[in-house]
């Protein structure tokens, strides 16, 4: 049986004991016969895949040692496998109650850590896992239950997070510093006459370098909210924790200063070409040109929203009906955008995957049940942090126009 299968029913056997067990400790009384009886054969199954697993483990690495290839753990097509059944809220739930993690989780988080050759303070989580956000049973009490609608959350209004979207280039699993060969200028060509020596040239090259930069931030959960509610309460908890790194990645992507631990962003890179706040048809057409002069085909707009309403109430030839500056949502046929990581007064037009984006950590949660002000009120603080950077490959991609 495969490696992955063989997890899998592990994680099967893992839960159905936690369900009986929990099932007990709702109706506050000690398992029945029968449930002994069928947690007693569950911890039979469950041992014998975990040594079946250990076995397969073994059997890997020494086949890949064969073949010459390193061993690191699981090949990354199962470790991509394996981050698809880690529940962040089953993490959380163990830090707090003291409980090792069992199942998929603590067989990712192990994997995690022999990865990345460090071991976490509280738990590896997958970078992934991390994608919407959740509060407490106050602002979101029709949680608790059976007939939730998680889906239905009302959160806060806030800031889009976009600058992933437009297709930066991520690099995971990172250890040391990164040095990525750069080309600066090449050979010289020309035609000659006959017996003529050809130009010479010398090539030379630069690089893009990353270097590992913390980023984290603290939130606080009640501990109503994650030990009593339903399971779809596991989105709403990756939401709130996404939202305390995701909005500090895509600042620094688009605005980081390079100081004080800070990424250095796209608005701030050396080289960066610059524009005048185009306002007629043919600038914003100067703005592509400069562009084109540098071989950069795959451009898009990022901007504020109050830039792209000027844009949107601007004539191309005013008075000749030739329509706006910006219309259907995109700008000369290109896609915009708008962020509030965005400078007032800023448009940014570039290609997006010249932007490299370092991970060297998948996203660490720990859980503290006694900080205040969260013990006092019956809650629980949850940090989460990453170890990243940010990089812009070619700076001529980017063109950035600057004005009212």
């Amino acid at each position: 049986m495969k490696l992955n299968a063989l997890r899998e029913q592990r994680s099967t056997k893992v839960a159905s004991m936690k369900a009986l067990v929990d099932k007990a400790a709702t109706e506050s009384r000690d398992l029945s016969a029968d449930e002994i009886k069928q947690f007693d054969s569950l911890k039979v199954e469950e041992r014998t895949l975990a040594s079946q697993i250990e076995r397969a483990e073994y059997m890997s690495d020494i086949e890949r040692r064969a073949a010459g290839e390193p061993v690191s753990g699981a090949p990354a097509s199962d470790l991509d496998k394996l981050a698809g059944s880690v529940l962040t809220i089953k993490v959380i739930q163990a830090q707090m109650n003291g409980t090792p993690l069992d199942g998929a989780e603590a067989e990712y988080a192990k994997e995690a850590e022999r990865r990345s050759g460090r071991k976490a303070e509280g738990a590896f989580i997958p970078f992934k896992n991390l994608e919407r956000r959740a509060n407490t049973t106050t602002t979101a009490s029709d949680l608790v239950g059976v007939d939730h609608r998680a889906t239905d959350y009302i959160g806060p209004l806030r800031e889009s997070l976009v600058a992933r979207s437009l297709g930066v280039r991520v690099l995971s699993g990172l250890v040391g510093n990164v040095s990525i060969p750069k080309y600066g200028n090449g050979l010289e060509t020309g035609w000659v006459t006959e017996g003529q020596a050809v130009p010479e040239g010398v090539m030379g090259f630069d690089s893009v370098t990353l270097t590992p930069r913390h980023v984290g931030g603290k939130t606080e959960m009640s501990r109503q909210l994650i030990q009593q509610s339903a399971p779809g309460i596991e989105q709403l908890v990756r939401e709130d924790l996404s939202f305390l790194i995701a909005k500090q990645i895509d600042r620094a992507i688009i605005n980081g200063s390079g100081l004080l631990g800070e990424p250095l962003g796209i608005l701030n890179t050396a080289g960066i070409q610059t524009a005048e706040m185009p306002d007629t048809w043919l600038e914003v057409l100067a703005m592509l040109e400069k562009l084109d002069d540098v071989e950069i085909a795959n451009g898009r707009w990022l901007t504020t929203a109050a830039i792209r309403t000027l844009l949107a109430g601007t004539e191309k030839v005013v008075g000749s009906g030739s329509g706006f500056l910006y219309q259907g949502g995109s700008l000369a046929d290109l896609p915009l955008v708008t962020s509030k990581n965005v400078p007032a007064k800023k448009l940014i037009l570039g290609d997006f995957s010249q932007v490299l984006l370092g991970v060297w950590s998948e996203v660490d949660i720990l859980v503290n049940p006694f900080a205040e002000p969260a013990y006092s009120r019956g809650g629980v603080q949850v940090r989460a942090m990453a170890t990243l950077d940010t990089a812009v490959r070619h700076a001529q991609g980017f063109v950035v126009a600057t004005g009212a």
